[in-house]
């Protein structure tokens, strides 16, 4: 027995551990440039580990989730919000038998395109380019993956498979793109649709998290929801005597071991029913077959309902994500009146790209501490020249 794994045999490996209907990497639609197989790792392997040492990946550690970076130094931020979701995808494919490194490749991609200051940076450059096609986060994903990276001398972008472009896509396109797009499917990969819900998982536990230790979210306020009651019911009774601390701590813990096996479950009973032969006829069926009970997904569904109305529409969350609207339209007016703000390599891309589309990829590339820095530099009279 040799005790080198090369990826011919890590691919045979897959052929047997694997579920039929599970993405096998040998069996990869391939890239938009064609490549040559790495010897030790397989085609879904190199996809994380170009996501991972990109240079969109490590700006997700000063993105926001729910609070600025300066907020405070524990509350989750894109990057650990993107590797909690990556765990949980791991933990539902192996149950499943399905494709983890698919899997965790889509969860480690599916924010790199997301603004400063969250979804309040999202939508503040989709009103800036409501005549230039909007802006939408999993479309800038695709052009981050694709276009913007730049670190290989044969092709833009990381160059991924298709299979990990698709998931980062999650409910298709209906926009322009310089490359062509993967080829349509009526469902969404197996790993595709955990990836989504592992994501669903993560933001949702941790943003209750983050929301009860900045004090926007009360222990009181929760116990009107049944899933949350129930949860810490029984952390409670099983510890009795801990801290509130680590009670709440282990409430989220139980809540997630809660959710992920649920999902495991009712899926595993979805897949039995369906049979599906082959990944194809996995992504040809017209319902996903990925998914929690009904009763605990409605459960979960009220837990983020109440996310909702109480933690991103608490005045305090609003009064940020008006701060960060009116900073990124003074940077795009800036940089629209006057382009020689902008880095050279920006401007080159006006003819390719147009002036709106180039200014809004780079302002969506920024981290929330260098739009705050930029925009006191431009803006404060205050600010050294």
């Amino acid at each position: 027995m040799t005790a080198l794994l090369t990826r011919e045999a890590y691919e045979a490996d897959e052929r047997r551990r694997l579920a039929p209907y599970a993405v096998a990497s040998a069996t990869s639609r391939g890239r938009v440039v064609h490549e040559p197989e790495h010897p030790l790792r397989t085609a879904f392997q190199r996809d994380r580990d170009r996501i991972v040492h990109s240079r969109a990946f490590r700006r997700l550690e000063y993105k926001t989730q729910v609070f600025v970076h300066h907020e405070g130094d524990h509350y989750r931020n894109r990057l650990t919000h993107t590797l909690e979701g990556a765990q949980i995808a791991r933990t539902i494919a192996r149950a499943l038998r399905l494709n983890e490194e698919l899997a965790e490749a889509i969860v480690l991609a599916h924010d790199l395109g997301h603004t400063p200051f969250g979804h309040a940076g999202e939508r503040a450059l989709h009103q800036l380019l409501a005549p230039d096609g909007g802006f939408e986060h999993n479309r800038q994903t695709l052009r981050v993956i694709d276009l913007l990276e730049d670190r290989y001398p044969g092709f833009r972008g990381l160059n991924l498979t298709q299979e990990t472009r698709a998931g980062v896509l999650k409910h298709g396109a209906a926009w322009s793109h310089p490359l062509p797009f993967p080829p349509a499917t009526a469902s969404p990969s197996l790993e595709a649709q955990l990836a989504d819900l592992a994501d669903e998982i993560a933001y949702t536990n941790h943003d209750l998290d983050d929301g009860l230790r900045s004090g926007l979210l009360s222990l009181e306020q929760l116990e009107a929801e049944p899933l949350w009651r129930e949860t810490r019911a029984a952390v409670v009774a099983r510890m009795p005597g801990a801290s509130e601390r680590v009670l709440r701590a282990q409430t989220i813990v139980a809540l997630i071991n809660r959710l992920v096996t649920d999902v495991i479950e009712a899926s595993a009973v979805r897949l039995e029913a369906a049979k599906p032969g082959s990944a194809e006829a996995a992504r040809g069926l017209a319902e996903p077959l990925i998914g929690g009970s009904p009763e605990l997904a409605a459960a979960a569904g009220a837990l983020k309902a109440f996310l909702f109305e109480h933690l991103y529409q608490h005045p305090r969350v609003l009064r940020m994500n008006r701060k960060a609207e009116r900073i990124l339209g003074d940077l795009y007016a800036i940089y629209r009146d006057e382009p020689r703000q902008l880095p050279r390599n920006v401007v080159d891309r006006f003819s390719e790209e147009g002036e709106a589309r180039a200014i809004a990829d780079y302002i969506a590339g920024m981290t929330d501490r260098f739009a705050l820095a930029e925009h006191k530099k431009l803006l404060d009279p205050h600010e050294p020249v």
